[in-house]
């Protein structure tokens, strides 16, 4: 790709957003010539069909039928092109029947209709998605149980380390081994088989779990359980996405953190009612060994469901497999124009894609074009705040937390159960909620109310009174899960999924994953240790500290993506990092003055969307001119 310089904003435009700021005026910044580039790649990206004549459609459709052997479909075919560029053609063609007219509407007026077949793909992947949760959640309960059997003292440090090593071990391998796996598992085997290999692992490695009698056996055995972990985490989201139809697209996604907080829920039920199995057979500790074995049952159900599940018809196409990808896609349509419509779409898309990427380094371009970098900072820091806000040390050790406080530990498995229903039952209005309020928005909400409720659960050990200090403790847990369920909980994979543009998405992505994976281990390894030597309220202070630190994070450097086009969001993170960051600190006296003071200042709009009347820059010229000759046409 040929060097393009970024533009600097000249000293007149940063004069003008200094005084439009103080003003409450919004920013305008003319996007560089790198900015440019990616917003044309997304223009592009967003719909390759765009502009195309109707005589050269057709004619390339026809190319298409013959080279890819579909001519048997072609007349599906021309219809379905013609949908995939306008979806409003099949309202002024004559080419459509009555039956096309009405399915095509219905998929409009009527977006949960939807197939059995994709109805059957959207079970199977929550329950997939509920065996994630149940992997993490059971070893919750087992904890208060091996290591006594294990001969390991957790009142010392040693034994409070091998405890966390115990526990984050499924976590070290999918930061260091499984995440990575990912691509090459998808590329190889395909998303169906890559879901069946993921939750056999999970399945068998539960059970290899239950068998141990070693704490360095147990640790071996969770390792590999990882494996089961972080491909699945990541296949069975972009599975959905690629079996939906656009209209329920985001919606059957954002359900992977819900039936995960179904799972954690249905794990904590299972440690509690395992808790009461006496050793039986001669087999000691029977109870903590079936919780560990019982969160495999449910990827065994899965490995038998993907065997009747639908492939993903963009993996298909991606394999030169078209007939087999149409023939899936009329298991999830209604109709085969619509079987052939999608199968276009995705055809010219890949197309489209795999020309963008040709000679671009886009591992560099994600750190060294600003706008990309800007996207990448913003993911890192929502990514890095799920796990530092504290959320899974009570997902994780809620049991040990509960029992500390002065809970039996019957009581305390009870407890847990609580903090489980909870997070699922909150994780429900999320899909609303997120794009109601927006996703930054929430996340200055929730973030300081999360930091309180974590205050309220340290300093509720200092009361000499049981009573009282078990019921601030579970106060203070169960609103702090109240708070993370539709704000912290749902936001870091939208936001990370739609913040980076389309040509550098899939890097971007795993990235992301890498990085909750990563601090998901380190919290979890430390937390026995750090709760020894900090005691709880010190632990606990710990964690709301960083959730005041990620709060100042997000004001200064997260931008607002909620119902912002792919066009929008270039505009958004073509803004420069220190100019978004005087925007949040010029944010707190207007939150000051409109929720404490309850007056009604005028709200600053940072993000201006540029128009095309503006006169064209040398930069933006370099751009298009970049444009034409990744795309190879004459004109953008």
């Amino acid at each position: 790709m040929p060097a393009v310089e970024e533009q600097k904003p000249s000293r007149d435009v940063l004069h003008d957003e200094h005084n439009q700021g103080h003003h409450h005026g919004g920013h305008h910044p003319k996007m560089d010539a790198q900015t440019k580039v990616i917003a044309n790649v997304n223009a592009k990206l967003s719909n390759p069909l765009r502009g195309i004549p109707h005589e050269r459609l057709m004619a390339d459709v026809e190319v298409f039928a013959r080279e890819r052997g579909l001519t048997h479909i072609l007349p599906e075919l021309k219809k379905g092109a013609l949908v995939a560029q306008d979806s409003d053609a099949y309202l002024h063609s004559d080419m459509f029947t009555e039956e096309d007219r009405t399915v095509l509407e219905d998929e409009v007026k009527h977006k949960w209709r939807q197939t059995g077949a994709l109805y059957y793909m959207v079970v199977m992947s929550s329950l997939a998605a509920a065996v994630q949760g149940m992997d993490e959640a059971v070893i919750n309960g087992a904890q208060l149980i091996y290591p006594e059997q294990f001969g390991i003292n957790t009142s010392t440090s040693h034994g409070t380390w091998l405890v966390g090593v115990v526990n984050s071990a499924p976590y070290l391998c999918c930061a260091t081994l499984s995440c990575w796996l990912t691509h090459p598992m998808n590329q190889w085997l395909g998303r169906k088989k890559t879901i069946f290999i993921t939750c056999l692992i999970s399945f068998l490695t539960c059970i290899w779990s239950a068998v141990t009698n070693t704490w360095w056996h147990l640790f071996i055995a969770r390792f590999f359980l990882g494996i089961g972990i972080g491909p699945k985490s990541a296949t069975v989201p972009v599975y959905a996405a690629e079996c939906s139809p656009a209209a329920i697209r985001g919606a059957l996604v954002m359900m992977w953190q819900m039936w995960t907080a179904f799972g954690i829920c249905i794990g904590d039920i299972v440690d509690l009612a395992f808790y009461y199995i006496p050793d039986s057979g001669g087999i000691r500790g029977l109870n903590w060994r079936l919780m560990l074995a019982s969160a495999g049952i449910p990827g065994l159900i899965v490995c038998l469901q993907v065997l009747w599940a639908p492939e993903s018809p963009r993996w298909l196409i991606g394999k030169g497999r078209y007939d087999d990808a149409f023939n899936e896609l009329c298991r999830l349509r209604f109709s085969r124009v619509q079987a052939a419509r999608d199968l276009y779409y995705i055809h010219v898309l890949l197309e489209a894609e795999n020309e963008m990427k040709k000679g671009r380094n886009r591992v560099l371009e994600m750190f060294t074009i600003p706008r990309n970098r800007n996207a990448a900072l913003a993911s890192w820091i929502v990514m890095f705040g799920q796990q530092f806000c504290g959320v899974n040390v009570i997902a994780y050790y809620s049991s040990n937390i509960f029992s500390e406080s002065g809970f039996s530990t019957a009581s305390a498995l009870a407890a847990s159960v609580g903090f489980g229903a909870l997070n699922w039952v909150f994780a429900l209005p999320a899909v609303f909620t997120i794009d109601t309020f927006g996703r930054r928005n929430l996340l200055l909400f929730t973030f300081p109310c999360m930091a309180m409720c974590l205050l309220i659960t340290g300093f509720s050990f200092w009361d000499p009174f049981e009573k009282g200090r078990v019921a601030g403790v579970s106060i203070g847990m169960y609103l702090f899960t109240i708070f993370y369920s539709p704000g912290e909980g749902p936001v870091p994979f939208t936001y990370s999924a739609e913040a980076f543009p389309l040509y550098i998405r899939d890097i971007g992505m795993s990235f992301a994953t890498a990085t909750t994976w990563f601090w998901n281990f380190v919290l979890s390894i430390t937390w026995p240790s750090m709760l020894r030597a900090f005691k709880p309220q010190g632990a606990f202070g710990w964690y709301a500290a960083w959730c005041m630190i990620i709060w100042v994070l997000i004001l200064l450097f997260v931008r607002e993506t909620k119902g912002k086009t792919l066009e929008e969001l270039d505009q958004v993170f073509a803004v420069p990092a220190s100019v978004h960051a005087a925007y949040g600190l010029r944010q707190i006296p207007y939150g000051i003055k409109k929720f404490i003071l309850f007056q009604n200042p005028t709200p600053e709009e940072l993000y201006q969307q540029e128009t095309e009347s503006e006169d064209s820059s040398p930069g933006d010229e370099a751009a298009k001119k970049e444009l034409r000759q990744d795309v190879g046409s004459p004109s953008v």
